[in-house]
């Protein structure tokens, strides 16, 4: 296993100060940019889309010039190219959450004006579960069975997201959503933006609220997925934190720009499953017979062009619309 060149105990003061970096842009977002609920424009999500890419950018070209500096030319550029590989494939595997998105609003009949509210302290939960599944691959990802287990797992992942067809969203049969309205009741209509209202001398949630919770169990399926994908390319918890959160500080805002968009790319799903499957062979194989590390640059550019591939083939090869059905009078 390779050296880590960020252990926690050394650069906790770089977790710190960068958790309240983003701590201190979620406060920009929803309390200046966002205090009056609005339905967020192309416009707008285009040009947040923007702003988060430019800071994941900079903060990569940041990263590069110190660990060039610290460690040398050849370990900066490998390091930067991780983390800009790390952050693309979850960029790119958080247009699966956009989707649920999509379907969980459409089902609840969420108001346009009071989805970003929701995506708002969805991120944040993310951002907690996030960190608590880097964390406990960090400590995982040192048994080297570990590393076999999770290189199947994503294996197996992308061949059945290739094979096994796509499903409607029905929050009402989740588990732990019934579960959770066994216990408190549940308002029928919306009460702005709040997620609670008292009725009485009883707390009732609303569907916002039943819309964000249903979000946070679809994020951590997620997680399961993503976290092992970015151990595959980099065994540096720095570098795998880092480019979850700037992957996931953006989703809002892209969610937003790609809503009406997103049944257009229906190949991405097999673009998405051979990244999986690829990445799964990296961890379980291909670092082995590559003495260890394979290439950063090759994955760099599979994984690219790959998903390129993908979204061409896509617009090159439009989804056809069922035709209706006609019948004889």
């Amino acid at each position: 296993m390779d050296m880590i060149f960020f252990p926690f105990a050394e650069y906790w003061w770089f977790y710190l100060g960068f958790t309240a970096f983003v701590l201190l842009m979620l406060a920009l977002d929803l309390g200046v940019f966002h205090r009056e609920a609005h339905k967020v424009s192309f416009k707008e999500a285009t040009v947040w889309t923007i702003i988060w890419i430019s800071l994941a950018l900079v903060f990569n070209g940041l990263f590069y010039y110190y660990t060039t500096a610290q460690f040398g030319a050849a370990e900066g550029t490998r390091l930067s190219l991780e983390f800009l590989t790390g952050y693309i494939v979850e960029k790119t595997l958080s247009i699966d959450n956009i989707f649920v998105f999509v379907m969980v609003f459409a089902y609840f009949s969420i108001p346009a004006k009071y989805q970003h509210r929701v995506l708002f302290y969805g991120i944040i939960g993310a951002l907690v579960f996030r960190a608590i599944f880097i964390a406990a691959g960090s400590y995982l990802i040192q048994f080297q069975w570990i590393i076999y287990l999770f290189g199947g797992f994503l294996i197996f992942t992308g061949i059945k997201m290739m094979l096994v067809p796509e499903k409607d969203i029905d929050p009402e049969k989740n588990f732990l959503i019934r579960t959770f309205k066994r216990f408190v009741p549940v308002t029928k209509g919306f009460h702005g933006q709040k997620f609670f209202v008292r009725k009485g001398k009883v707390l009732h949630a609303t569907p916002l609220f039943i819309a964000l919770l249903f979000l946070e169990l679809t994020d951590i399926i997620f997680a399961v997925d993503s976290v092992p994908a970015i151990f595959a390319l980099t065994n540096e918890p720095m570098i795998v934190f880092t480019s979850n959160i700037f992957a996931i500080l953006g989703l809002r805002a892209m969610y937003f720009m790609l809503a009406g968009a997103v049944d257009k790319f229906h190949f991405l799903k097999y673009g998405l499953s051979v990244v999986l499957i690829f990445v799964g062979l990296k961890m379980a194989f291909l670092n082995d017979w590559f003495g260890g590390k394979f290439p950063i640059t090759y994955s760099l550019s599979f994984i690219l062009g790959t998903i390129a591939l993908s979204i061409v083939a896509s617009l090159m090869f439009p989804k056809k619309l069922k035709e209706p059905i006609e019948t004889d009078i």
